[in-house]
């Protein structure tokens, strides 16, 4: 019954696609998002810049995060959600170093600033590198050939235990950042400033994305990465180490979590023990947005979900409720899953059955 009833319902969705109601309504909601949009740039365009570069920059974040769903989930199609606490131990990790271990606050001296937080970040890189190479051989891969279900709840398991080690560290109640960054903003539209934490989010992703792709596509373990994504049976066969390339693909993935959790600091000023959590659901929906797999499709994902964010948090001309945000947000996780699996720029892969 429960098989006969999947297959009217996938011959369900088929016979909508054909009958062309998806295009059509696809296209409505784009209109009229567009539509909204345009009003609110011609009513308030300085807001509007304003609120467009703070989506880009929480987008860029988000963007951080996706990729490391991304790399995990294009060599094992692997939900790691145990990824968005990895990156709230980035953030910990990167307070305890910065704030506490070198001392930067909001009166330290510009050199200090500089090597301090390159300091920071190396060690939030290898913290969080460190900690997923070891959740992958501790928890992953003794599962690695279990049915697809055992591997989805040790990933969860292992989400709620870095949750409890971010709760003992952090505590219940948010955790403020020093803001060590200069003070005054980089320049202003309209009156609303943009700061230098924002900035240097964009001057680190950016870079970090153009080194991952080049990274997968031109160097010889980036080659073993896509080899063993494809088949790891014949990757193995051809010599190449399959269980060392899982692990240097989760330590890139840890150590983009690790940035992310330092950048994410800075921008936030402030970090909480569930962090992970949400912001990670986020930073999934990102990922199947773009194309869960491809890495310019996880930050086109990212922005695209940011801007929604803060489009609907910052506009004022018929916004809905910040209330309404995370609704928004999953409601398109809903979407792309059931009309456009594949996402924006994935690959679309034959339906069985």
């Amino acid at each position: 019954m429960a098989s006969e009833a999947r297959r009217e319902n996938i011959s369900w969705v088929r016979g909508f696609r054909r009958a062309g109601a998806i295009p059509a309504v696809g296209f409505s909601l784009v209109a009229l998002l567009l539509v909204w949009l345009g009003i609110n740039l011609v009513q308030t365009p300085s807001d509007f810049a304003s609120v467009a570069l703070e989506g880009l920059t929480l987008g860029l974040v988000y963007g951080l995060i996706a990729l490391g769903y991304s790399l995990v989930y294009g060599i094992l199609e692997l939900i790691n959600f145990a990824h968005g606490d990895v990156f709230m131990l980035g953030s910990w990790i990167s307070l305890s170093v910065a704030a506490h271990k070198i001392g930067l606050t909001s009166s330290t001296s510009g050199f200090k600033v500089v090597w301090g937080l390159a300091l920071t970040l190396l060690a939030a890189m290898a913290f969080c590198g460190i900690l997923n190479v070891t959740i992958e051989r501790l928890a992953y891969r003794p599962r690695r050939n279990a049915p697809r279900l055992a591997p989805l709840i040790t990933a969860i398991g292992m989400s709620f235990i870095l949750q409890d080690v971010g709760l003992n560290r952090l505590g219940p109640a948010p955790v403020s950042v020093p803001n060590i960054l200069p003070p005054g903003a980089v320049f202003s539209i309209g009156g609303n400033e943009y700061r230098w934490s924002s900035l240097i989010v964009a001057l680190t992703t950016f870079p970090i994305l153009f080194l991952l792709i080049w990274l997968v596509q031109r160097t010889r373990q980036g080659k073993a990465m896509r080899a063993t994504a494809q088949d790891q049976e014949a990757a193995a066969m051809m010599g190449i180490n399959v269980n060392r390339t899982i692990s240097f693909t989760f330590l890139i993935a840890g150590a983009l979590a690790g940035v992310a959790g330092l950048l994410y600091a800075l921008y936030s000023t402030n970090i909480r023990y569930d962090q992970g959590f949400q912001l990670g659901l986020i930073a999934f929906t990102a990922a199947v947005l773009g194309g869960i797999g491809n890495l310019p499709g996880a930050v086109l994902g990212a922005i695209l979900i940011g801007l929604i964010q803060q489009f609907n948090e910052g506009l004022s001309w018929h916004a809905p409720s910040s209330q309404w945000t995370q609704s928004i947000v999953f409601a398109i996780l809903i979407l792309i899953l059931v009309f456009r699996p594949e996402g924006l720029l994935g690959e679309r892969t034959p339906e069985g059955g």
